[in-house]
């Protein structure tokens, strides 16, 4: 495997016991951060929630599906937007890196009244065909034809395709990619009443990806310094070989289009 840098800086080597010290240092700090994060996660779960009033209707593997659906008889739903579009030649190898994740996890959040989904703006046909390539198990729900995608803010409308500007992760920003990556969560009552509780995006994300979780324990930790595209090291996990090499000035690219006259086909771009 290609090395990005020359390695870590060569940290000062101490005795043990001063190596101890300086650790339980480092440990209170973590536990400082924990604590922290704790609270954090707490302010998390006591946001207002918004009231699902739209219809929304997916394409899963088995049909049609709706917003209730997904839920698959739980209160909990979590949903991961997956950045992969009309007509792409395959899904997006950032948003691949962190579905590498996800299929182990699914069973235990069942058992605490948890749904996990992934949605992507591709009609079904194509989701499922890069689905299998992978060799993924988790439930993938296709949005074409529906607003969802839209307004969770994880597509460019019409009108942000025409300014080259889009309204993500709270802000107005530029993105160089028609598909952005988020995760949405939802909760429905007792009643069948649907609720929008939380959306995260960009670096929201991190915390959902166990690799860089372990990267930063590691001398080197994620080696992303000095990369125009943070992730340009990723590759899809069936396209790491021998001849790996990480480009320093590459930028990220969205998929190829293969598919022309799919994209956009039957969709509402407010």
């Amino acid at each position: 495997m290609a090395t990005m840098t020359a390695g870590p800086k060569l940290a000062k080597v101490v005795s043990h016991s001063e190596w101890t010290e300086a650790r339980k240092q480092l440990l209170a700090k973590e536990k400082e951060f924990t604590r922290l994060r704790d609270e954090l996660s707490r302010q998390r779960r006591e946001l207002p929630w918004e009231r699902i009033e739209k219809k929304y209707v997916f394409e899963g593997p088995s049909g049609k599906e709706t917003l209730t659906d997904l839920f698959d008889g739980r209160s909990q739903l979590v949903i991961y937007h997956f950045m992969f579009g009309p007509g792409w030649s395959e899904g997006c190898p950032s948003c691949s890196y962190l579905s590498d994740h996800f299929d182990g996890m699914t069973i235990h959040l069942a058992h605490r009244d948890v749904t996990f989904a992934v949605v992507s703006r591709a009609p079904y046909g194509e989701i499922d065909a890069f689905k299998k390539r992978m060799g993924w198990k988790f439930h993938w729900a296709s949005s074409f034809g529906s607003d969802f995608n839209y307004d969770h803010h994880v597509s460019a409308t019409t009108a942000e395709r025409e300014t080259g500007t889009v309204d993500y992760n709270y802000t107005v920003m530029e993105f160089p990619s028609e598909e952005r990556p988020g995760a949405s969560v939802f909760y429905k009552d007792a009643a069948g009443e649907i609720y929008h509780t939380y959306s995260t995006y960009a670096r929201g994300l991190d915390i959902l990806v166990g690799t860089y979780n372990f990267l930063d324990l590691v001398p080197k930790g994620r080696d992303e310094d000095g990369l125009a595209h943070t992730m340009a090291w990723v590759r899809h996990h069936d396209k790491y070989d021998g001849g790996y090499f990480v480009d320093p000035n590459q930028k990220y690219e969205q998929p190829k289009v293969v598919k022309a006259g799919s994209c956009c086909s039957g969709e509402q771009h407010g």
